[in-house]
């Protein structure tokens, strides 16, 4: 039962956003109102995308409240654009009389255009028509700057293109690192005891390395982390460019910097973003629901054990990863025999499995 304090809060925040709806819609109703009075009686032109996508946010709205906001166009002309675009998506009209399918080469060469244009979003028509020639498509411009309207995949000009999370991981895979904290409780002589674990995984072959546990890392233990990450025989970090961090306040301005000296830049990602360390994220969750939330750990040496034995079957030797095709990323030097008795093998006392076949 809601208190009665609690229900006016209610109704007076709803009042309040539905009063900023509403200033909002009457701002919109009078700027459309000033354009038709600055057009006149000159004629609009739109592309068929253009029509289609009025049509399709029209039909959403309908026609009273289309009558209230003083469009440039008319609500029968919105709704009969987005009928005709509905009808034509089933409408085999166009295709009746035709001796046969449409050429293979102007599938493909459309194909092609939506491909490229899907993968490459900064691309224009003029871009993409250079490819397809350097294909052996001699395909006027035109023709492609149709395809990608037809097809909604024309570059706004007003809207300026920017890389997304996703494609900058794309570019950087081979030469990218995540780097995490996770913290794990274990009893000892003190009492219950809290360490900080620091982790940095190849975001390219998720291998594990992990750079250090301790009660209480401060700066001295973070700079030592960092030089045996970036050692330039055998650190974890060798041939990596970019590691990518969150905000935590141990990721020290001299922390930074000895990655650098290094050659690997140090990438902070925005506040409240975990999605963007997405992997590393995998990885706490990963070893919290297998293996440290279903023991009781004792001591320092128990729980660097512990650890050690995860990584080594969920990370480094033994478990396939979706994430890389089910690949494991150390593969034995004996491929597994196809056929013959299959084995288990256990760690942890059998919280950790793996199934493999004795090589011949």
């Amino acid at each position: 039962m809601i208190k009665p304090i609690w229900k006016f809060v209610v109704l007076t925040l709803a009042a309040w956003m539905n009063r900023q709806q509403q200033d909002a819609i009457e701002y919109l109703q009078q700027e459309n109102r000033v354009l038709r009075e600055k057009l006149g009686k000159k004629r609009i032109r739109l592309n068929d995308s253009q029509r289609a996508r009025l049509g399709e946010a029209a039909a959403k709205v309908g026609r009273a409240l289309l009558q209230t906001l003083g469009t440039l166009f008319s609500p029968d002309t919105l709704l009969r654009w987005n009928r005709w675009f509905i009808a034509r998506k089933y409408d085999g009209s166009d295709r009746r009389g035709k001796r046969g399918p449409e050429p293979k080469k102007a599938n493909s060469i459309r194909k092609l255009v939506i491909e490229m244009a899907t993968n490459n979003p900064s691309w224009g028509y003029g871009h993409i028509t250079g490819e397809l020639k350097g294909l052996g498509y001699d395909v006027h411009w035109q023709t492609v700057r149709r395809v990608m309207l037809d097809h909604g995949l024309l570059p706004d000009p007003d809207r300026p293109y920017k890389t997304t999370w996703k494609e900058f991981l794309k570019s950087h895979w081979e030469s990218l690192a995540a780097a995490d904290f996770f913290s794990v409780e274990a009893w000892g002589l003190k009492g219950l005891t809290r360490y900080l674990v620091f982790f940095v995984i190849d975001v390219a072959t998720r291998r594990v390395q992990i750079a250090g546990i301790h009660e209480d890392p401060a700066e001295p233990q973070m700079l030592q982390m960092a030089r045996n990450l970036t050692d330039f025989e055998d650190g974890f970090l060798k041939g990596k460019r970019i590691l990518i961090h969150d905000r935590d306040a141990l990721y020290t301005k001299k922390f930074r910097e000895t990655l650098r000296a290094a050659g690997v830049r140090a990438l902070r990602l925005p506040r409240r973003s975990p999605n963007l360390n997405s992997i590393a994220e995998a990885f706490v969750a990963g070893i919290r629901r297998e293996v440290l939330n279903k023991m009781i750990l004792i001591g320092e040496r128990h729980v660097r054990y512990v650890i050690e034995q995860y990584v080594d079957h969920y990370y480094n030797h033994e478990r396939p990863h979706q994430g890389i095709g089910n690949r494991r990323i150390i593969e034995p030097a004996d491929p597994m025999p196809k056929e013959g008795p299959v084995f288990c093998r256990e760690r942890l006392g059998g919280l950790l499995k793996t199934y493999y076949r004795k090589a011949a």
